[in-house]
């Protein structure tokens, strides 16, 4: 009988003898409100079978990979006339079962060509487009380029590729929006590019890069300054996402 006793008046472990009170109140409550859903008199009662009301808290809306890639390149001040979409297809893995490290020099080729198109198009329409991408009177020439790879893509999956125009160059410690790239001036006859990839299956940047692109006269073969209105078109580019305080 003594050892009932001494097991009966052993506290919760846990659980301190001041804490029994509140999960009595505790308990006591949620058994008051769940017979209050059970009450058909009641303004909470749910019939049997039948559903709640919605909440009145609209639920967030899940973004798909494409989505969230162009909102985090938004965020980031890339151009959104520079996105482009480029599937991977199961030719574009090398022996070590991975896109190849070439391909996404392709790839950045590919979405640069698109936002030249763009260039074009804003500086003097259809016309202009379209001779900047054949080689005729002024457009652009690749000097050089970088590339970071941050994690390897597979088959099957779909990149996001984009670009953004910058002052630079960039160095090792230095960001597209630091001070010290910021305040240089659009120099007149180049300017440097970062580029970027995300992947839909991975939902994140797999690749970066960084290049110098040269303003070119295809028709004299030398470097030129293409003028105050292509140079407002790079600039207005280069201020994307500044107010956001894009990196």
């Amino acid at each position: 009988m003594l050892n009932s006793f001494v097991r009966a008046s052993r506290p919760i472990v846990g659980v301190s003898r001041r804490s029994v009170p509140r999960l009595v109140r505790q308990s006591s409550s949620i058994h008051a409100l769940r017979d209050r859903f059970k009450d058909p008199t009641s303004p909470f009662h749910i019939p049997p079978g039948t559903q709640g009301p919605e909440s009145p808290d609209p639920l967030p809306e899940e973004l798909s990979a494409a989505e969230e890639g162009r909102a985090k390149f938004i965020e980031l001040g890339y151009d959104p006339d520079s996105f482009w979409e480029q599937p991977i297809v199961w030719g574009d893995h090398d022996a070590f079962q991975h896109v190849n490290n070439v391909r996404y020099l392709r790839f950045f080729e590919s979405g640069r060509i698109h936002w030249m198109r763009a260039f074009g198009h804003e500086i003097g329409g259809p016309a202009t487009a379209d001779a900047m991408i054949k080689g005729k009177g002024v457009s652009l020439i690749l000097k050089s380029i970088s590339l970071d790879y941050k994690r390897p893509v597979v088959f099957p999956d779909t990149l996001l590729v984009a670009h953004k125009p910058h002052p630079g160059p960039l160095h090792s410690s230095s960001r597209v929006d630091s001070p010290e790239v910021t305040t240089r001036r659009q120099a007149k006859t180049h300017f440097h590019v970062k580029g970027a990839m995300w992947s839909y299956a991975q939902r994140r940047i797999v690749t970066e890069c960084d290049s110098v692109v040269v303003w070119y006269d295809y028709d004299r073969l030398v470097k030129c300054d293409p003028g105050e209105k292509a140079r407002a078109v790079i600039q207005r580019r280069m201020n994307l996402g500044k107010a956001e305080g894009s990196s």
